[in-house]
């Protein structure tokens, strides 16, 4: 069975209809003068419309405006645009291939078996103690601060008062109560229902307040809000569900496994941590035993090893003929993994390793660019400049893209555009919100690399307002062991300053500036002196917040920290400590009364993440503080603004727990009974005209019977072939959309039996609700019920057979516009 495509409006309906304007084969003035005298019902059946003038004659340029307006007024015309312009926003979804209910089925245990193994890996700890061993983001009221903002889920939101001892009606016995303040009023919760029913309040976005709290005695605007996210749950659990599935239908041959692999993993001088091992064993399934596209998020601290999963993967697709690109964010990170790649593959001479950057020349660049093009390069290494037109790659078989989050919407966007048809390994400390999303839910495979490698030691980190004294004791400390120091600021603008200071307090030492807008090869000398130990302090933006390993910096001091984002000082942080010695991190601020809620939150978060491998803990601090975005475009703060994000998460995870429970299966159009005796004659100018109205009508009924996107393409066609069809020949082309509509909402019989209309359908009474709460129409979503498998509606008063037909349809319409909130085979 096709799936069914959707999404549809309240349309108008024409009870009456009049004579077009620019009809041609009924537009001589002897018949316009004799229409004149003609009974309503004559005009009916002689009214018809066409663009096209008979006999080549063209239509004046005022007639044709009307003609225009005319079909953009009419309701065939608008609900063809209306579904096009929805499904566009949604990928291109329509080209996808159909699937049947029983391929559906095995994807949909697919989707629920990677979500919960997502779980385990990544979420472990919050499923422990949960009822039944379900995810759950429930919050413990103990947790709680006075203060802070908490749903409940029947309720509303609320602001947390504190947790007090009180006698209840039943009982002399005093138990806890949880006290919540609303908008007019105080409740209690005894603290065991409280555990069973409130969820945090957090915004993804700057405020952490909502913008009223809920009332105790009118829940109904809660309940308003609650539909509205549960709405949006259901709609992003379908894209997600079509961006997973599509992925899951691409194909591509397995890679082999060769003894070559085994060798070159032994040339690794370290012993792989357990989890460093697991990451490059579901790398290499994903290779080696999936045919679909590998699209991997390899999640793991600075220092923890993600580099060698990644060199192993790319060993796998070169050895087997294709080209690697390795996606960097900066130069200096894309330069450190030119060096390390081409020493790692230096004992594979006809594996050629290049690096495109700004450093190169132009004649340079021209030839690494016809290198790449021939495949006379296997492994190219660069910024987003390889995202570029001029890049024309000869085989690529796999992207390897490090730190995502340091990558613009547009090269997300491209990056995107990659995985339907190469492998995509991603290697993040602290992936941004929406890649920790995907993996959290189970729609992108993830490895967790939290394991320290043996000699590592955790990182110092000290947090306090600026002053002098301090930068310099900090600075002194390091020196005199022997070790050097980075120097960060948020801008270009301070560096000259914070030279000249070091300078009169340190004399003797050698001290340097690097940044972005330097001069290609001062930047490159200045990078290579501080790697070598020349230059002792290193004053710089940050420029080096990814991948720069120097071993003997263990010391880096943070300017202006409030002026970072969470993840980027967790990197920073992270370019310390790569020895066996203690590492320092030193974070100032100038005054912390001038900091915002949320940069006082970030640095917070970033004190209590001190030990080992907690970037992925600091992630998931990030997606609660600015929320995990809108994973399908630029929108940061995605839906969640009614509900907060745990309960919002809370009903994703349960919907897609349940998604087979949310399916509309679609019965085949020749089942679909339409019981209404109506069948209007064609007009015989109309039928004249046509030349071949048997045949036409045939196709009509084919391209019905196919799916709806078969029947949009054949009105728009006859349409611009023949012009607007007459009143009768919509009303054929309605019974045709309604019974299309009807096939793929599961209907299969609609019947009318006085001012009742029946609709007999296999959908369940939880998908009929979940259809009726996103209905746009309240006077539809108001006459409709639903009993044993019948839809009902009970009409005002009974209509005539064209109207009821045109009522049908906008029942229908209002129906099917709920289909993108729902799972559909």
């Amino acid at each position: 069975m096709a799936a069914a495509k959707s999404c549809l409006f309240p349309i108008s309906v024409d009870v009456i209809a009049t004579p077009h304007k620019h009809n041609k084969w009924s537009t001589r003035k002897n018949n316009a003068r004799r229409c004149l005298s003609l009974s309503l019902l004559q005009i009916r059946a002689r009214a018809a419309v066409t663009v096209r003038e008979l006999n080549g004659i063209s239509i004046p340029s005022q007639r044709r405006k009307q003609t225009d307006a005319d079909l953009q007024r009419d309701a065939i015309s608008l609900l063809n645009e209306r579904i096009r312009r929805e499904h566009s926003k949604r990928d291109s979804s329509s080209s996808r291939p159909a699937m049947d209910s029983e391929e559906a089925d095995k994807y949909i245990q697919l989707v629920k078996e990677q979500q919960q193994r997502g779980l385990q890996k990544l979420k472990g700890d919050r499923t422990e103690g949960a009822s039944g061993g379900t995810f759950s983001y429930k919050v413990d009221p103990y947790t709680l601060s006075s203060g802070d903002y908490v749903v409940h889920k029947k309720v509303g939101i609320g602001r947390f008062v504190g947790i007090k001892f009180d006698v209840p009606k039943y009982s002399s016995e005093p138990i806890e109560y949880v006290f919540i303040e609303y908008a007019d009023g105080m409740a209690k919760l005894p603290v065991k229902q409280a555990t069973r029913m409130l969820y945090r309040y957090n915004l993804p976005n700057e405020t952490q307040k909502p913008r009223t709290l809920s009332k105790l005695n009118d829940t109904s605007a809660w309940e308003r809000r609650r539909i509205k996210g549960k709405v949006a749950v259901q709609k992003m659990v379908v894209d997600l569900m079509e961006l997973y599935l599509h992925r899951l239908k691409q194909r591509r041959p397995t890679y082999p496994e060769t003894p070559a692999m085994a060798e070159f993993a032994s040339q690794f001088p370290y012993r792989p941590t357990p989890d460093q091992k697991q990451a490059i064993v579901d790398v290499e399934k994903d290779l080696m035993e999936r045919e679909n596209p590998m699209d991997r998020l390899i999640c793991g601290d600075v220092g923890f090893g993600k580099t060698e999963v990644a060199l192993r993967a790319i060993f796998c697709v070169v050895s087997a003929g294709k080209q690697a690109m390795v996606l960097a964010p900066t130069i200096v990170l894309a330069k450190q993994h030119f060096d390390v790649i081409s020493e790692r593959f230096s004992r594979y001479p006809s594996i050629k390793v290049g690096l495109l950057s700004r450093f190169q020349t132009k004649s340079e660049k021209d030839e690494h660019l016809r290198m790449i093009k021939r495949g006379h390069l296997n492994i190219i290494v660069g910024t987003h400049s390889l995202l570029g037109s001029r890049v024309v790659y000869n085989n690529l078989g796999l992207l390897v893209v490090d730190e995502e989050q340091r990558f613009g919407v547009k090269q997300k966007e491209k990056i995107a555009s990659f995985k339907t048809s190469v492998d995509v390994l991603t290697l993040s400390a602290t992936p941004i919100p929406r890649t920790l999303y995907l993996a959290l839910t189970g729609f992108r495979d993830a490895s967790l690399i939290s394991t320290p490698p043996p000699e590592r030691v955790p990182i110092r980190t000290h947090l306090s307002s600026y002053s002098k004294e301090k930068v310099i004791s900090a600075i002194k400390y390091e020196l005199d062991r022997g070790g050097q120091v980075f120097y960060v600021l948020p801008r270009i603008k301070g560096l000259e300053e914070v030279m000249e200071f070091l300078e009169q307090s340190f004399p003797h030492v050698e001290i340097a500036i690097a940044h972005g807008k330097q001069y290609s090869k001062q930047l490159e000398e200045t990078m290579e002196q501080f790697a070598q130990g020349h230059i002792k302090i290193l004053i710089c933006t940050n420029i080096v917040e990814s991948g720069l390993d120097i071993q003997n910096a263990n010391t880096i001091i943070v300017q202006d920290v409030q002026q970072f984002g969470l993840a980027q000082l967790y990197q920073l942080r992270g370019r310390v400590g790569r020895a066996d010695k203690e590492a320092h991190a030193h974070l100032f601020y100038p005054d912390k009364s001038l900091l915002s809620d949320q940069a006082r939150e970030r640095l917070a978060a970033l004190e209590e993440c001190r030990d080992l491998g907690q970037g992925f803990q600091l992630a998931e601090r990030d997606m609660a503080i600015r929320g995990f975005g809108n994973i399908f475009g630029e929108q940061q703060t995605g839906d969640v603004g009614n509900v907060g994000i745990d309960l919002f998460f809370e009903m994703l995870f349960e919907s897609l727990s349940k998604v087979d429970e949310h399916c509309v299966v679609s019965v085949p159009y020749q089942s679909v009974q339409l019981d209404m005796n109506i069948n209007p004659h064609l007009p015989s100018e109309y039928v004249n005209y046509l030349e071949n109205p048997l045949e036409i009508i045939d196709e009509a009924e084919k391209a019905a019977e196919k799916d709806i996107w078969s029947l949009i393409q054949f009105t728009e066609n006859l349409r611009c072939q023949h012009g607007k069809e007459p009143y009768s020949m919509e009303i054929l082309l309605k019974k045709l959309y309604v019974r299309r509509m009807a096939a793929d909402l599961g209907i299969t019989r609609i019947y009318v039996s006085g001012k009742m209309v029946g609709m007999k359908t296999s959908m369940s009474k939880k998908v009929f609700r979940l259809i009726t709460d996103s209905m746009a129409s309240d006077m539809h979503r108001n006459s409709l019920v639903f009993e044993d498998g019948l839809i009902k509606a009970e009409l005002l008063l009974e209509l005539p057979r064209e109207q009821l037909l045109n009522w049908i349809f906008q029942c229908l319409a209002e129906l099917y516009a709920s289909l993108p909130a729902l799972i559909k085979y």
